[in-house]
């Protein structure tokens, strides 16, 4: 039970200061007259100000709150190092049994674990949420069990009572950890690009540790390279990517005795490799209609540089014009086609034939800059079937389909064969799906007979006959396309068809474009779920092996989803580096970071809590030195000790009802105000007899 006064007044406060000024100057003039009753008449005029204050005695009944601590458990990633899972357990079972054994508390345990997207240990933010739910004026203090490595620190709530930071962890921790600082998203094949990189060492490292380090660098998880790098020191790492497309650069420095963890001892950049410019050699043999088709298409990129040599005047004819008028300079033609073949990325022979231009040592060069890697493209003509076909030229060798020297005019529609529903260059094109789908698109009406010699037949077409013929040759590639009327397509013939998607792909194919690799296997990730595609030319069931980062494998069938394309989920449990495998093909993806944020500062702390925790009252204390004990201590009073930490009592309470009772019942004020009167008019009547 609670009483003290309260105030009721029947007029607004500022009237009855009013009239309590014009009383006090009343009196005051009276008692400067030297009136007799003016003591009285004062003390007249303070009881009607306190009757009209409506002064009541006030009676609650209230019943006390618990005090309330928060305990925040944090049981993120980088508590499961060492020793600190059982440090945290030992501690919230301790912390809680201490807070209940002091009266009128009560503790409210909150579990904090990593937060999604990466974004590390979000202590500040579990604390606010925790205060929200709780009258603030019922507060008594915060106990975080952490290893103080938060990083939401910037939005830190203010607490009304003492917090304290309990640290997990040794004094003696120390870790490693690889640092990429600096890495481009894109760079052009064939440059060499730089990278900026560390390795740095936290907290108390061991005297006995090197100055320096191997560090081992893998590309797309193929053979690694190591190197030795010193420790502490930033280093920039010269890399020239092998390919276009995403090229996945791991480095991984080996685990040093005594450290944390090694879950920062690695770290994945992905670069997209780049072309910067095509450089393509369009070889023709004389002008025809399918000729404005290639240059359309290769000028229609401005990444392309494109050369055209074309024989415009055939050696056999004879007209009279001296052969110094025919041109304004001599065409390099020992350049292009004996020094300069290899700067080429793709070689188009359109409709072209043997007529003694191109020696003989010219066209075996090209062979070998074909098993050399390059590209060469055969669109073949009716020449392609004669005697002065360039397939009886030293080129023969790297051709995959030799003439039958038989050409073919009748209408006919290409159709796609089974090999060319499952291979990425025809694959949907015009919209089919299978070698069986009849296509809608316009016939063409010449094909030049080919027999097969090696390769892939993706398109056939009179009588099934073999249309385009796809091959490797050493480390390049050979396409021969029987036909020279692909151009009828882009000039609507019976409604046209897909021939710009189609020689796009073929040039990009034949260029090794990652996306129309035929036998690839790759993956996408978002958020934590993986697609795996694996593209193949075979037939029959497919599964993908996948090894996370801390070495676990799992199995997981893939579903075709089209001829020749099959497709796996996979939710991955871990951030990291993954490798996959199906067959002979290999691959490697990324979900989140290498190495999380968890895991980018291990060492534990208080250094970016000590704000939060000094601005409170309260203190930084080591599990490894033990459990601390805990008192009550007043509000203001320091809060932290040597072994032990403290919460302050709110003294809160809750109201169960309230009475008012007048001080005085209204005849009784009446009766003061009376009397008064009287004995002041009394003792001024008797002072003027």
């Amino acid at each position: 039970m609670i009483r003290d006064i309260a105030f009721s007044p029947y007029l607004p406060w500022q009237v009855l200061a009013v009239i309590a000024a014009i009383a006090v100057a009343l009196i005051a003039f009276a008692a400067w007259r030297g009136l007799s009753g003016w003591g009285l008449r004062a003390l007249a005029a303070t009881a009607i100000l306190a009757a009209l204050a409506g002064p009541a005695l006030r009676e609650e009944q209230r019943d006390p709150l618990t005090d309330i601590v928060i305990l925040v458990v944090d049981t993120s990633a980088s508590q499961s190092l060492s020793q600190r899972a059982a440090q945290v357990e030992q501690a919230k079972a301790g912390i809680e049994a201490r807070l209940g054994a002091l009266a009128n508390t009560e503790v409210r345990v909150i579990t904090l674990r990593d937060a999604t997207d990466n974004r590390g240990t979000l202590l500040m933010t579990a604390l606010a949420e925790a205060m929200a739910e709780e009258p603030r004026g019922r507060l008594a203090g915060a106990v975080l069990l952490s290893d103080g490595q938060v990083h939401d620190i910037d939005i830190a709530p203010g607490f009304p009572a003492p917090v304290h930071l309990l640290l997990t962890g040794e004094p003696t921790d120390w870790d490693r950890r690889l640092v990429i600082e600096n890495a481009p998203t894109f760079a052009i094949l064939g440059e060499e690009v730089t990278l900026g990189l560390m390795v740095e060492d936290q907290g108390r490292v061991p005297s006995t540790q090197a100055a320096s380090t191997e560090i081992v660098v893998a590309i797309d998880g193929g053979e690694p390279m190591t190197f030795t790098i010193p420790v502490g020191r930033m280093i920039d790492v010269p890399v020239t990517l092998p390919h276009g497309g995403i090229n996945v650069i791991q480095f991984t420095v080996p685990e040093a005795e005594g450290e944390l963890t090694t879950r920062n001892n690695a770290a994945v950049v992905q670069i997209n490799g780049v072309r910067d410019r095509l450089r393509v050699l369009l070889v023709s043999g004389e002008p025809h209609n399918g000729e404005r088709t290639w240059r359309n298409l290769l000028k229609s990129d401005a990444s392309v540089d494109l050369v055209h040599f074309t024989i415009l005047r055939p050696p056999q004819k004879q007209d009279g014009v001296p052969v110094t008028e025919l041109s304004l300079i001599a065409f390099p033609t020992r350049e292009l086609f004996m020094e300069k073949v290899d700067d080429f990325d793709l070689i188009i022979f359109d409709r072209y034939k043997l007529r003694g231009i191109l020696p003989a040592d010219y066209l075996e060069n090209i062979a070998r800059y074909v098993e050399d890697g390059g590209a060469v493209l055969f669109a073949a003509g009716p020449d392609f079937a004669t005697a002065d076909s360039i397939f009886r030229s030293p080129l023969a060798r790297v051709i995959p389909a030799a003439p039958t020297g038989r050409v073919i005019e009748e209408g006919y529609r290409a159709r796609l064969t089974d090999a060319g529903a499952r291979h990425p260059v025809t694959e949907g094109l015009g919209g089919l799906v299978s070698a069986e789908d009849e296509p809608t698109w316009g016939r063409w009406f010449r094909q030049i007979e080919l027999a097969p010699e090696r390769g892939d037949v993706v398109m056939s077409g009179v009588e099934d006959r073999p249309l385009m013929v796809l091959d490797r040759v050493g480390e390049g590639r050979v396409a021969v396309l029987g036909s020279d009327h692909a151009w009828l397509w882009s000039r609507g013939v019976e409604g046209g068809g897909p021939q710009l998607e189609l020689l796009r792909r073929l040039a990009h194919w034949m260029m090794k474009e990652p996306d129309l690799e035929e036998e690839a296997l790759t993956a996408s990730a978002e958020g934590s779920r993986m697609t795996v595609t694996r593209r193949t030319l075979g037939e029959g069931a497919r599964q993908v092996t996948i090894t996370a980062p801390d070495g676990t494998e799992v199995t997981v069938p893939m579903e075709e989803i089209s001829p020749g394309r099959f497709l796996a989920e996979y939710d991955g449990a871990q951030m990291g580096l993954y490798r996959l495998a199906e067959g002979d093909k290999e691959a490697v993806a990324v979900l989140g970071p290498a190495a999380p944020r968890e895991f980018e500062e291990t060492i534990a702390t208080g250094e970016k809590l000590a704000g939060l925790v000094s601005g409170t009252g309260g203190g930084v204390l080591r599990l490894s030195d033990g459990i601390p004990d805990v008192r009550r201590v007043r509000e203001g009073r320091p809060a932290a000790g040597n072994s032990w930490i403290a919460i302050t009592p709110r003294e809160a309470y809750l109201t169960q009802s309230t009475s008012l009772t007048p001080l005085l019942p209204a005849w009784a004020w009446l009766l003061i105000l009376t009397g008064l009167s009287v004995m002041a008019w009394l003792r001024e009547g008797r002072r003027a007899v």
